[in-house]
């Protein structure tokens, strides 16, 4: 089965008038920062288009049917795809692991995620990791408002993929679309936010958790990058492979035939036209392909980037 959601669209400070622009979304705002294209977390669960389940949530289908999830033991279904378009910097933060998400949160997913760099500004860098050597020097240069020589910055390129664990400092730019596969799960600790009011008043912080849960030292630097350019055509190539999900590049031209042997499978078009089991698909198309598909046919000119759950969710 191949599933098609309503995407939920997101108002955020940072954020711009690209999703509706450039894609096939709407929505009102002059700062919509996201579109939760694939979902069933919450706070934004993506509503089924079509077909026999037309009008249920994702989250319905897979607390009801787990069998066309290939009957894995998640909670809760494990994976979220959104479009982040950000006009302005987003606020330096962390994210806690399952662990603590559990025990502090009370939610089952902290938040592990990764990013595909769909365009960005010449000469532009990312925040990824951060100096300090101990967990006071940490405190401290948070305490005395050292931003500038706590974060590292990494510099990126248009197709450039990074993977952000858990407990890495991490901010996304002004002038970035990125394409983001992530745990469900939406628990962000700010460290810093710029001194940005939203009503009048500045967003919360969360410093105590954030000294929690930041990896020290931290050398995420050294090995969230991963250059995309000049990967092989038509064929799935392998960007990470973690415990919560596994995501591929394809740059397709012409036809081909993909296996669908996963619990389930998530395809996001971030280029190009082309048609997916006959059905037309161009750039912002999210499809979500079911355990027991079968092959799937594409044909086209395009750019993809292909997701499914990692081994501890299966």
């Amino acid at each position: 089965m191949m599933i098609k959601l309503e995407p939920v669209l997101k108002e955020n400070v940072w954020g711009g008038r690209r999703l509706v622009t450039e894609f096939p979304y709407h929505a009102q705002g002059e700062h919509i920062g996201e579109c939760w294209a694939v979902s069933a977390h919450p706070h934004g669960d993506g509503v089924i288009k079509e077909g026999e389940y037309a009008g249920k949530t994702l989250s319905w289908l897979y607390r009801e049917h787990r069998e066309l999830f290939g009957g894995i033991g998640a909670e809760e279904f494990p994976l979220l795809v959104k479009i982040i378009d950000a006009r302005s910097d987003l606020s330096i933060q962390v994210h806690p692991d399952d662990a603590y998400a559990r025990e502090h949160e009370g939610v089952p997913y902290g938040k592990t995620e990764c990013w595909y760099v769909m365009d960005c500004p010449e000469d532009a860098a990312l925040v990824i990791g951060h100096h300090a050597r101990t967990r006071e020097e940490l405190a401290d240069m948070i305490a005395q408002g050292r931003y500038e020589e706590l974060i590292r910055q990494v510099p990126v390129k248009k197709g450039d993929f990074l993977q952000i664990d858990p407990g890495t400092v991490h901010a996304i730019k002004g002038g970035f679309l990125i394409l983001e596969t992530q745990q469900s799960s939406d628990i962000t600790y700010r460290v810093y936010d710029y001194g940005r009011l939203v009503d009048g008043k500045p967003r919360q912080l969360h410093v105590r958790q954030s000294i929690d849960v930041i990896n020290v030292p931290c050398e995420a630097d050294k090995k969230a990058l991963r250059h995309t350019v000049g990967l092989p055509d038509n064929q799935l190539n392998l960007l990470v492979e973690c415990s919560h999900y596994k995501v591929w590049k394809l740059n397709l031209h012409g036809a081909l035939s993909l296996s669908q042997c996963y619990p389930f499978l998530i395809c996001s078009v971030l280029e190009g036209t082309g048609s997916v089991d006959g059905t037309p698909v161009g750039k912002g198309d999210h499809l979500l392909f079911t355990s027991g598909h079968g092959d799937i046919a594409l044909e086209g000119d395009l750019e993809a980037i292909f997701s499914t759950v990692g081994q501890q969710e299966s």
